[in-house]
């Protein structure tokens, strides 16, 4: 049983974390010896919120005859993993992170341990909820006493049970599973009952969110620029997960001298048909539209099945077509982006993960949804024009780095990015208390 928070300790700072951040009740209002605590609750429940779009997948030759040598960006990207996993010191940790802090539940193994038993759990597009925590385990920001805590983290994996029917997460228990987990630490910890957390469980709001995401800083990948019940919190955009040993994997069987023999690539689901009763089309009709109008072109590599070793062909390409599917986003924009492929974003108002660290404008094309059947005199005016300054651009280690998970936090990885962003809202936070108290 965790002791009540000492009043001068760190200026009773608190936030809460269980995928998810919340923002503690604004300053209460007693007037002698407490400064308020923020609290945020950190949230992967994006599972809850968004499309499962698993449609990456894979095949190993090649129709078109385009050659495009891209050596340098292949030796960039080894740089990049070949270079020492070090630990950042924790000096460094603090002048970047504002000094923030974070405070990990130790949660019977039933809630996330256990899960581990199907190697897919660490490996799949949304295990980004197991890679932060065993980043965060094995980082200096996290601390071993509550007090001195900026967030707190409850470790709770609720896309790990894979469906038997078609492999996709399915995320039914999710509630229950969050539900036993927020009982447990409000019966046996002070920190959870002060945010008036345990009153989140059966409240939602009339658009299906819970109420408690209204005080959230939610992480999803999930991102639009549109009007979306997921956006109506403040959220960070994070990217889904990639394996940063596949994409190892896949550098060292490339070719040494970096040869790209595909023009445009994209491999995965392109309905030809509606794709329900209702009559709509998979996809917004995009990716109908780009097999029908270049499945016969020989500078189109498009194949609508799956393939496990596609990454094989990501790193052969010059352009990575990177469409809409039921979701604005899938793995293989990050994919693209560390094998060295430019992705061609068809996503009408999609956001993007980490724009502060990640250049999207200057790595990347964007197409709208209605000139995809422009697509190909698109990626040839890019190609006689700046495509060797985009390339350049994508040979940047820091930008790969940006967009991969690692069990240990390096500087400038995905973790570091979330925190980073974290640790932007505590400091506005502070700044708001002080202005409102003065």
């Amino acid at each position: 049983m965790a002791k009540e928070p000492n009043k001068q300790t760190r200026n009773n700072r608190g936030f809460y974390v269980k995928m998810r951040f919340i923002h503690r009740r604004q300053a209460e209002k007693a007037f002698c010896y407490r400064y308020s605590k923020w609290v945020l609750w950190f949230s992967l429940s994006f599972y809850f919120l968004s499309y499962y779009l698993i449609t990456h997948h894979k095949s190993p030759n090649s129709l078109s005859k385009t050659t495009v040598s891209l050596s340098k960006s292949l030796l960039a990207s080894r740089a990049l993993f070949e270079s020492p996993d070090k630990k950042i010191p924790s000096s460094v940790f603090a002048g970047q992170l504002n000094d923030t802090r974070v405070y990990v539940y130790d949660l019977p193994s039933r809630y996330n341990a256990d899960w581990l038993s199907s190697e897919r759990c660490s490996n799949h597009l949304f295990a980004s909820e197991v890679a932060i925590h065993k980043a965060l385990m094995n980082s200096d920001v996290r601390t071993m006493d509550p007090l001195e805590a900026d967030f707190f983290f409850v470790p709770v994996y609720v896309s790990c049970n894979f469906s038997t029917v078609n492999g996709f997460p399915a995320i039914g228990h999710a509630r229950s599973l969050i539900s036993s987990a927020v009982e447990l630490i409000s019966s046996e910890y002070p920190f959870w009952n002060r945010s008036r957390g345990s009153d989140h469980e059966d409240v939602a709001i009339a658009d299906g969110v819970p109420e408690i995401l209204r005080r959230s800083i939610v992480l999803q990948t999930f991102g639009v620029k549109y009007q979306h019940p997921c956006q109506e919190v403040e959220n960070v955009v994070i990217p889904p997960y990639v394996s940063p040993e596949s994409v190892r994997s896949t550098l060292a069987k490339s070719p040494a001298n970096g040869r790209r023999d595909i023009f445009a690539f994209f491999r995965g689901k392109m309905e030809v048909h509606p794709k329900n009763v209702s009559g709509r089309f998979y996809s917004k009709r995009v990716r109908t539209v780009i097999w029908e109008k270049y499945g016969g072109d020989r500078r189109f590599y498009l194949k609508r099945h799956r393939f496990p070793g596609y990454q094989s062909e990501i790193v052969r390409s010059v352009f990575c077509l990177c469409p809409l599917g039921w979701a604005p986003w899938s793995p293989r924009l990050v994919e693209s982006v560390v094998l060295g492929c430019v992705p061609v974003i068809i996503a009408d108002g999609i956001r993007l993960p980490f724009p502060s660290a990640v250049r999207w404008p200057e790595i990347s094309l964007t197409v709208a949804e209605g000139d995809v059947g422009k697509l190909g005199s698109i990626l040839e005016h890019v190609a006689a024009t700046n495509l060797s300054a985009i390339q350049r651009n994508l040979m940047d280690p820091a930008v790969s780095r940006a967009l991969l998970f690692n069990d240990h936090v390096q500087d400038g990885d995905a973790t570091w990015q979330v925190l980073r962003a974290l640790s932007g809202e505590l400091h506005r936070s502070r700044r708001r208390s002080r202005v409102s108290s003065e």
